[in-house]
């Protein structure tokens, strides 16, 4: 197929595309930055440097391709940032605006697929029970514009498309600020989550994100969670992660904290036990890392930042 892939700079977007181009695929990387797609041209992508709202340039990019993946986001730089609804006005207008414009010139151009990239923590707090796509959403604050992005790909295929949504858990891996953090706070003392103990917590490493993306050329229409096979509660995360550094069992902050930190923290304190199962049954998808045990644990292990004798912290 002929792909173009938007946001394909970013975490997910670097990763899925030399898997694309291995595959066979023809791949378009369509990015801001001319220094960060080099890298993927040097793989075999064609490259476009554009602005996201350009309607003419998208108009332009888009017409020739099979599949159009959209895997722009804006997420804060900052992990204190996160918790200010400001931060997120970037990142509301990709995913309400430029998704809209995106389906808009894919079904003019005759484009077949349309891959929406979402957020799985939109759920509703469901206990211990496993959560499937059908259940029920409620988004915060921060992140209610996920629907509007998911519907954009539900008009692409009401209009006669294969509109794919894939819900992404938390993701984690190397090189990654969210992942290099919690380690550093659980050396420390402390686990980074909000939330009760026995609340269940989805993560998903990089890697299975990308291959997630490839698959999704080959599915039909809906949402998809790609999440590990089995996600654990704070507690179980807390101690896997302090064995995995080598410290005693972390700290979790105090319940009271949970409504001091907006929606963040409203999410963030959801139990949330999501099922990728859909996916590796439709998709014939399996994550590298079957668990969080196993992924964080070798990410842990290549991090190439300086870990100190943790003793006594």
């Amino acid at each position: 197929m002929r792909v173009i892939v938007f946001g394909a700079t970013g975490v997910v977007g670097r990763r899925a595309v030399p898997l694309m181009i291995r595959e066979g695929h023809r791949v378009t990387a369509v990015g801001r930055s001319p220094d960060r797609l080099r890298n993927l041209a040097s793989q075999g992508a064609s490259t476009i440097v554009l602005d996201l709202f350009d309607r003419e340039a998208i108009r332009r990019a888009v017409v020739g391709h099979d599949a159009v993946a959209n895997l722009a986001t804006s997420i804060p730089r900052s992990s204190l940032g996160m918790f200010f609804r400001r931060a997120w006005k970037e990142n509301d207008r990709i995913r309400e605006h430029l998704s809209a414009l995106l389906v808009d010139e894919a079904m003019a151009a005759g484009v077949r697929v349309f891959i929406q990239e979402s957020f799985a923590p939109i759920y509703v707090d469901a206990g211990d029970r496993w959560i499937a796509e059908g259940a029920a959403t409620r988004p915060v604050s921060y992140n209610e514009t996920t629907l509007k992005a998911e519907a954009s790909a539900e008009r692409f295929a009401r209009n006669g498309g294969r509109g794919v949504v894939l819900r992404f858990a938390y993701f984690y891996g190397q090189n990654d600020r969210f992942t290099e953090e919690m380690f550093n706070h659980v050396a420390r003392g402390w686990l980074p989550l909000l939330g009760p103990p026995d609340a269940y917590f989805s993560t998903c490493y990089h890697d299975d994100a990308a291959t997630a993306v490839v698959a999704a050329l080959d599915l039909a229409s809906g949402a998809y969670n790609v999440v590990d096979n089995e996600p654990m509660t704070h507690r179980e995360f807390g101690e896997v992660l302090a064995a995995i550094v080598g410290v005693p069992r972390p700290k979790t902050p105090p319940q009271w904290l949970v409504p001091l930190t907006g929606s963040i923290g409203e999410t963030m304190a959801r139990s949330l036990r999501i099922s990728n199962e859909k996916l590796r049954q439709i998709g014939d998808w399996k994550p590298h890392h079957a668990t969080a045990r196993e992924g964080w644990g070798d990410v842990y292990r290549s991090f190439k930042f300086e870990r100190r004798d943790h003793q006594g912290l």
